[in-house]
């Protein structure tokens, strides 16, 4: 992870003076939150950090231990949640989630953005840890039948397991009204698109720059004309 943004000399000094986001994706599994992660992610330009959880889901073959997920036994994982060490934590379907602390922060005081791939739980607890950081956005699918062809389509988990993501689907998606934004991910570029225009008026936001933009001011004020 480099120190810089990637488009450092390009901002304006009310951006780099700006304290960081975190934007928090969520959807029912098979949604697309995933999908929308990873392409935001590998546009450098955009500069996002991913925050990497914590699991103590067994890793399946298509993943990477220390890139989709850290997955660690359960009796670390209760450590970690009693010394106070994450940002949120959850159980979703049998197995705990959560969010190491301290690497957010030391992202957001540099001024960078953060991205979440969490569940409506998790998103809750941070949005109370921090309310000032937080940026929601919830992933629909277009349909509950698409939503099982893309989970089969994966071809990673059993139809008993696919059954029961379903069943928590309908759960997660009643808690549409918990977040700032809603987005049908019936088309995966126009959904992008959309995220990305979330995510360029969340960083221009007054509240975010308040001392550097009150810095600005003092300056352009004082200037002679």
């Amino acid at each position: 992870m480099s120190d810089k943004p990637a488009a450092e000399d390009k901002l304006s000094p009310i951006e780099a003076g700006r304290r960081g986001l975190m934007l928090i994706l969520s959807s029912p599994s098979g949604a697309g939150k995933s999908t929308l992660t990873r392409m935001l992610l590998q546009d450098k330009s955009i500069d996002l950090t991913l925050s990497v959880s914590v699991t103590t889901r067994p890793r399946r073959a298509s993943e990477v231990d220390g890139v989709h997920y850290h997955f660690i036994a359960p009796a670390q994982f209760e450590k970690m949640r009693a010394a106070g060490d994450l940002l949120e934590h959850a159980r979703v379907h049998d197995n705990f989630y959560g969010s190491p602390k301290s690497l957010v922060e030391n992202v957001l005081t540099r001024g960078r953005d953060v991205i979440f791939d969490i569940d409506w739980q998790g998103t809750q607890q941070v949005r109370r840890n921090a309310p000032d950081d937080v940026v929601t956005i919830f992933i629909l699918p277009p349909s509950m039948k698409e939503l099982r062809t893309r989970l089969e389509r994966r071809a990673e988990d059993a139809p008993e397991t696919i059954s029961k993501r379903l069943a928590n689907a309908k759960t997660e998606i009643a808690r549409w009204s918990l977040y700032d934004y809603v987005l049908v991910n019936d088309d995966l570029q126009r959904a992008y698109s959309h995220v990305l225009a979330i995510l360029e008026a969340e960083r221009v936001k007054r509240a975010r720059a308040q001392t550097a933009i009150a810095g600005f001011v003092k300056g352009l004020l004082s200037e002679q004309v």
